[in-house]
Formats: C-alpha cells, sequence, structure tokens
C-alpha cells in the first residue's frame, strides 16, 4: 500500500495535497486515533493500531492524482481480478474438498473452510462479492472474450459464496442483487429486474436444498438464536459473541463518550468489562465489538466517530442520477456489510480492502469509462 501511494504521489507537489479537501477532512479521524496515545496505557497496542491506519493518510492522495484510465487498462484489470480470484476460490475448495465430511461437520459448530488470506472469510467473502460486482459494472466495455471470462467468475464465484456460506459475503452479495433489480426496474427494465429476484430466490432454495455448508449455517444461525432467547451468554456461539461485544463496549462508551478509552486499550477495558458483567467466557473468547463504528467510538471517542461518519458520506455530494452513481453506491453498500460485523479497519487487510475498493469506485465515479468506444 505504501508502494502504491507513493507511485501516486511521486510527481505531485505538497501543496497540491493540502488542496484535496476531502482527503484532509480524512484525516481528522485517524489524528484523533494518534492524538489518543496520550491516553492509552497499552502503547504497545496503540502502536499497533495507529500504524494499520496510515494507508488512510495515504491511498486517498493516490487515487486523487491518478488520471483516467483507458478501457484498455479496465479491462485488463477486470482480466487480472477475475483469474487471481478464480485462484483463490480453487484453492479454498481444493482444501475443502480433501477433507469434505470434516468440514462439512464443522458448519455445524460455526467453523468454515479455509480461505486465503489468513483464513479471513469474512474479508476474503466481501471481496468475493466485490469481484461480482465489479465484472457488471466494467461489462459493457468488455470485449468478447472478456465477457466470458466474467460470465464465469460470476457463476462460480456467486456458487462458491453459497458453499463457504460466510454470512458476511452472502447478505453484501444479497444486498446487491436486490438494489441491481431495484436500479434495473428504475430503468424500465423491469422484466429483467423481476427475473433476477425470480433467479436469486430460487438460487437460495436450491443451496438450502443441495449445498450441505449452507443448509448447515442456516441451521447453526437458528440454533444459536435460540440459544440467545433462552439467555444464554457464551463466546461459544459467534453470533452471541458479537451481540455481547456490543453490548459490553456500548455500555463503556457511555462512560467515555468523548475521548473513549484510547486506541491502545480498548482490548483491556473490554476484558475489564467481561470480568464485571460476563466472567464465565474465557479469555481468548474476549472480543473487540466486532462493528466498526463501536470500536472507532470506544476507543478515540462518538466525536472521532462523526468525523469518520462524514467522511465516508463525503462522496455523496457527486452522486447524480447514473450508472456510475449507481454502481458507487452497491460498492459503497457491499463496504458496508463488515464494517458491522468486524472491526474491520482494524486489521491490515481489511484496511487494504475497504480504502481499495472505496476509493477505486470513487475515481470511476470522477472519471467513467467513455462510452462512444464500447467493444462490441
Amino acid at each position: 500500500m505504501i508502494l502504491f501511494g507513493l507511485n501516486g504521489i511521486r510527481d505531485v507537489q505538497p501543496k497540491e495535497w493540502l488542496k484535496q479537501r476531502w482527503w484532509l477532512f480524512g484525516l481528522i479521524w485517524v489524528l484523533l486515533y494518534a492524538v489518543s496515545w496520550f491516553w492509552s496505557d497499552n502503547k504497545h497496542e496503540w502502536n499497533v493500531l495507529t500504524q494499520v491506519k496510515l494507508p488512510f493518510l495515504i491511498m486517498p492522495l493516490a487515487f486523487a492524482f491518478l488520471p483516467a484510465f483507458s478501457q484498455k487498462q479496465l479491462r485488463v484489470f477486470t482480466a487480472v481480478f477475475n483469474l487471481l480470484m478464480l485462484c483463490g476460490i480453487a484453492y479454498s475448495m481444493g482444501v475443502f474438498l480433501r477433507d469434505y465430511s470434516e468440514y462439512v461437520a464443522g458448519y455445524g459448530y460455526s467453523k468454515v473452510m479455509p480461505t486465503p488470506a489468513y483464513n479471513d472469510h469474512i474479508t476474503f467473502s466481501a471481496v468475493v462479492t466485490l469481484c461480482i460486482v465489479w465484472n457488471v459494472y466494467i461489462w459493457r466495455v468488455l470485449g468478447k472474450g472478456g465477457k466470458w471470462l466474467a460470465a464465469i467468475s460470476i457463476a462460480l464465484l456467486a456458487a462458491y459464496l453459497h458453499v463457504l456460506a460466510a454470512k458476511t459475503g452472502l447478505v453484501a452479495l444479497y444486498l446487491f442483487v436486490i438494489f441491481f433489480a431495484v436500479y434495473l426496474v428504475l430503468r424500465r427494465h423491469a422484466m429483467v429486474g423481476i427475473s433476477l429476484i425470480a433467479v436469486l430466490a430460487i438460487g437460495v432454495f436450491l443451496a438450502n436444498r443441495y449445498v450441505p455448508t449452507f443448509n448447515k449455517r442456516l441451521n447453526y444461525i437458528n440454533f444459536a438464536y435460540d440459544r440467545y432467547q433462552e439467555n444464554v451468554r457464551s463466546g461459544d456461539y459467534g453470533d452471541i459473541g458479537r451481540i455481547m461485544s456490543y453490548e459490553l463496549s456500548t455500555k463503556i462508551i457511555e462512560q467515555h463518550p468523548l475521548t473513549g478509552v484510547g486506541a491502545g486499550d480498548m482490548l483491556d477495558e473490554m476484558k475489564k468489562s467481561y470480568d464485571q458483567y460476563y466472567p464465565q467466557v474465557p479469555d481468548d473468547q474476549r472480543l473487540l465489538p466486532h462493528n466498526q463504528f463501536l470500536v472507532i467510538a470506544l476507543g478515540v471517542g462518538i466525536p472521532a466517530l462523526v468525523f469518520f461518519l462524514l467522511w465516508m458520506f463525503a462522496p455523496f455530494r457527486r452522486l447524480r442520477k447514473n450508472r456510475e452513481s449507481a454502481f458507487f453506491l452497491f460498492i459503497w453498500s457491499v463496504l458496508m456489510v463488515p464494517l458491522m460485523v468486524d472491526p474491520t479497519l482494524e486489521i491490515q487487510l481489511g484496511v487494504f480492502v475497504f480504502t481499495f475498493f472505496f476509493l477505486w469506485q470513487r475515481h470511476l465515479l470522477i472519471y467513467p469509462p467513455q462510452k462512444e468506444s464500447v467493444v462490441s
């Protein structure tokens, strides 16, 4: 990410950086992470979590000074992206099929098959969905070969998401399909939009009937929900553990609304709260809140969260009634899903995925592909 950023700004004078108001606006919430050093006791953890945010200082600048991409460049990017993702899911499925029975059984207690990227199935599944969205967006500028590759990728990636059965990727995919169907209806392609919803419904039905990992995942979600209704509070159930982390972090935020507890002390304070309210939870199951917005408020206060939200919504002022704006919203919505269920921006992989796709689609919002030179 550092090399990508330096390449983007290598011929740009620093005075030009200051003209990027959106970048300056985003510096505020990152700066608040850095300033929290003064009230963080755990300096090592502060250092780790603050370093992870550094791409937010350079990636927006790198994209701000990029010229418009040519259609050839976009087609090359699409081909490479698809091939990388197909290799990724081939690896994941290969490992899964070697120990098929063991991994299927694991889905009965919230374990999923291995994935690339350090087995971070939440982030990886989100990227799979982002690849599907990208293929739909770029379809009109692809040549015949590119369209075949895109179509095959969409089909295989969508099927893989249902075998992987990661809730984040599936929710993101379903949101996109629904939003895209509404978009098509509004664009006077009602039958295509309705057909898309029908295909989604049929796909979910077939997956539940014939894909054991998907079926077991749904059963486990229902099982965990029943345990929660029975007032079970245990870190053994992933979704219950998330809800517990939300409850505890909210209590802490209420005590430190303006400054938070300090970026370095978030996990330490959460563990203290577990001691008070859920002492039965083992130490290795005591979590940061699995919600990026709660993490920001917990670590550096509600004002920092407000600045982060303003930064995230700022590109909306560029939206118009056109295709680029619609797909920016689609990508933005997909990126929101992992933020809601995981501290995505507290790890390097999550920061890269979020910044790259957010800024990539924002760049195309400003510099859309030229329609007059579409390749048939």
